[in-house]
């Protein structure tokens, strides 16, 4: 199972900071580490909205550098 394409992440970035993205497997998604935001992905979708973006901890971004 692809996560999501590879020429994507490419040319996705933060919407608030333009920062590079990580993703995370469980739940999907799109995770900015500056912001400490994960964007969720909806049926294949990154949905790169800020109010739509889950708030994480310094060490939930940790965990999800630890995946990658």
């Amino acid at each position: 199972m692809r996560l999501i394409d590879g020429y994507l992440l490419e040319v996705l970035v933060c919407p608030l900071c333009k920062g590079k993205l990580l993703v995370r497997r469980e739940p999907l998604a799109l995770v900015c580490p500056f912001d400490r935001l994960a964007f969720p992905v909806q049926d294949g979708v990154p949905v790169m909205l800020a109010e739509e973006a889950e708030p994480l901890s310094a060490d939930a971004v940790e965990a999800v550098r630890a995946e990658q």
